[in-house]
């Protein structure tokens, strides 16, 4: 055989091989389809479900964030709030974290889960999609373990945190188990972008994805997930379950910050793995902490139970001025199509493509019932056109440093 008949067998044979382990064949037009629409009284349309990832769980598209229950709530306000939810929007999906509720501290710690128990109280079991979240690496948390350890995400620390949140939770398995963010250094929750400089040692991925095996293996946990994960994050963990799938568990979602002022990191690599690679997005903080209601407009004329206001610091990259102008020019789209600033945003995250289920927080009943009531609208395309003019002109504000 010549030189350059054997060369062209090489390349045909990494071709046959490179297409096999990394299809690209076409998939449904969104990454999420919907497979089932439920009549329900809070909902002129009814309430859609979508089948997350490689899982069976069909989810609502909307999910009940807990974090506030425990902190800005009491017990009997998060009930309410998760018994409306399901009874009246036929939401069956929620997400709580073994840190819960935020900001975090040790004597609040677990307030949220204890919440949530109670809710399941009055429930079948099987009616709720529960999710959470075992926490990331932190030398600041440090109450979470029994030895007081600062936080990471170990194999030891992994079968600890599901036992812990089994107790407090008081039921015998957990839906969904994410990793809250991860061990190794990633830039999160307004960090700069990626610098090598900054890059530590951490828990190796085969460590954290074969303790989640373990607790998948033992009926604990149905299915796990990631939350402010990267692409080489998403691609690694799921490459690895494909090629071992005896050794590690495969992740069947992502949990990421997602909204109007905080789409690039999402859209410009990550939408494209989880597509393929079939890992549904589920976003958080689709309000931005609340900015995008528009309630933060006059700061000298801040509700006094405003999350901004009554914990200064907290999630303050929502605030900067480049920010603070897209939110103005976002809240006149409202106004021009005769919606609220909070529907808008929501409405626009419910339905973009790729998004499976949209996670919502709210401290009122009446600021619950226009979040989930937003599902009912769809924005036109022009008014989607407005929106797209405002992404870029300020592209990702929080990042405007």
């Amino acid at each position: 055989m010549t030189m350059q008949l054997k060369l062209a067998a090489a390349i045909a044979t990494f071709t046959t091989r490179s297409a096999a382990a990394l299809s690209t064949v076409a998939s449904p037009a969104v990454a999420s389809p919907i497979v089932k629409n439920a009549a329900v009284p809070g909902l002129k349309n009814g309430m859609d479900y979508v089948k997350i990832g490689e899982s069976d769980l069909i989810a609502s598209k909307v999910c009940m964030g807990t974090m506030t229950f425990g902190e800005q709530n009491t017990l009997e306000e998060g009930v309410d709030q998760l018994n409306l939810a399901f009874d009246e929007y036929g939401i069956n999906f929620l997400d709580t974290a073994e840190m819960y509720p935020v900001p975090t501290k040790a004597d609040t710690q677990g307030a949220t889960d204890r919440t949530v128990a109670a809710f399941l109280k009055g429930r079948k079991r099987e009616d709720v999609i529960l999710a959470t979240k075992v926490c990331g690496r932190s030398d600041r948390i440090n109450w979470l373990r029994k030895d007081k350890s600062a936080a990471a995400v170990t194999r030891e620390q992994i079968l600890e945190s599901v036992d812990s949140s089994l107790e407090r939770l008081e039921t015998d398995y957990i839906d969904l188990l994410q990793i809250h963010w991860p061990d190794r250094y990633v830039p999160i929750f307004g960090m700069a972008d990626f610098s090598p400089s900054l890059v530590r040692e951490a828990t190796s991925f085969e460590e954290q994805l074969s303790a989640l095996k373990e607790v998948v293996d033992s009926g604990k946990v149905r299915y796990i997930g990631v939350s402010n994960e990267t692409p080489y994050g998403v691609c690694t963990m799921v490459e690895m379950a494909k090629r071992d799938p005896d050794l590690y568990a495969r992740i069947v979602s992502i949990q990421n910050s997602y909204s109007l002022v905080c789409r690039k990191d999402y859209e410009a690599g990550l939408a494209e793995a989880c597509y393929y690679h079939n890992v549904a997005s589920l976003p958080y903080s689709p309000l931005s902490g609340g900015v995008l209601t528009g309630k933060y407009a006059n700061p000298d004329n801040l509700p006094e139970k405003a999350r901004l206001k009554m914990f200064p610091g907290f999630m303050e990259r929502y605030l900067g001025s480049q920010n603070e102008a897209a939110v103005a020019e976002y809240g006149e789209i409202a106004k021009e199509v005769g919606i609220t600033p909070c529907e808008l945003a929501l409405s626009w995250c419910y339905h973009r493509e790729h998004v499976a289920s949209t996670i919502i927080g709210s401290t009122t009943i009446p600021q619950l019932k226009e979040c989930i009531g937003a599902y009912d609208i769809k924005l036109d395309e022009e008014t989607l056109g407005k929106i797209d003019k405002v992404y870029k002109k300020y592209t990702d504000p929080t990042k405007a440093y």
